[in-house]
């Protein structure tokens, strides 16, 4: 098993396909037998497919990658990589992840208080192992909004409005779970003598998709089978960044407990839909 973090400085000399080549060609030659190599932050390494492509032809080897931007294995990518891969999407911790994780890390707390945890914070690995205080953890769901923010969605989408995303951020976050529109947020705007346009606060929305920020979920009529092009919903990839840029996690309970349950479905693999029948609506729609 070979594995490389690249964002470890001790590989800064192996940020280039033909680098990353010979040096995993060496080792997988060593090993006599089939390599598992495991390459993380893979967007680090400038044309990283060349060396990806190039060892699945001529190595017996299994080759893992992860990268924490979803447009890591999209259009382009995707293309050089032949359509050979297998893309699997990983999500913060389930309720019973974190249960685990936290008893494991010798925990005590009952199941009771563990949800109030988990309602409050979310899912994300290090919080479940670490024994943080309140204003740590809270300090560190921040600094990994601003981590995603800056770096998977101003940066990589060249957005320059910055405080037009947060705003759009902050009120899908505090509505999750509701019906969205796009238009009446413009409208919202435009009443607060700020200019944003449908198509710009669409845009800026599917950025934060890309960057797996939000999850949207669209709405299909059941009994006419089409897909209904208004009214989304968005879900947080995780929600325990609502309480750190929105709080009141607790309070909204209600919308906590429906985000869960739409990654807990996404996390079992279902597509989900929301469901309308004339004026009414089931929440989920999973096949």
């Amino acid at each position: 098993m070979i594995s490389i973090n690249f964002e470890d400085m001790t590989f800064s000399n192996l940020r280039d396909a033909e680098s990353l080549h010979e040096y995993l060609k060496g080792k997988i030659d060593s090993v006599g037998a089939r390599a598992y190599v495991f390459l993380d932050e893979i967007q680090e390494v400038s044309e990283w497919e060349r060396c990806v492509n190039s060892l699945r032809v001529n190595s017996d080897v299994d080759i893992y990658i992860t990268g924490s931007n979803a447009k890591m294995l999209s259009g382009e990518y995707a293309t050089l990589l032949s359509g050979r891969y297998v893309e699997f999407t990983v999500y913060p911790f389930s309720f019973r992840e974190y249960i685990d994780a936290r008893e494991s890390d010798g925990c005590k707390k009952s199941t009771s208080e563990l949800f109030v945890e988990y309602v409050e914070y979310g899912g994300l690995p290090f919080l479940a192992t670490s024994e943080l205080d309140t204003a740590s953890k809270a300090q560190y769901l921040k600094d990994i909004y601003t981590s995603v923010v800056i770096k998977d969605i101003l940066k990589r989408n060249s957005l320059r409005d910055v405080e037009l995303l947060e705003r759009i951020i902050n009120y899908t976050a505090s509505n999750i779970g509701r019906i969205f529109s796009a238009n009446s947020l413009a409208a919202y705007f435009k009443s607060e003598k700020r200019s944003a346009s449908v198509d710009t606060i669409i845009n800026y929305l599917a950025a934060c998709e890309r960057a797996y920020l939000f999850h949207k979920v669209s709405r299909v009529d059941l009994e006419g089978k089409e897909l209904l092009r208004i009214n989304d919903k968005y879900y947080l990839a995780d929600h325990g960044i609502r309480q750190a840029i929105y709080g009141n996690n607790r309070r909204d309970i209600e919308l906590i407990l429906e985000n869960i349950v739409c990654l807990e479905l996404l996390r079992r693999g279902y597509k989900v839909s929301l469901g309308r029948i004339r004026n009414k609506e089931v929440d989920f729609v999973c096949d």
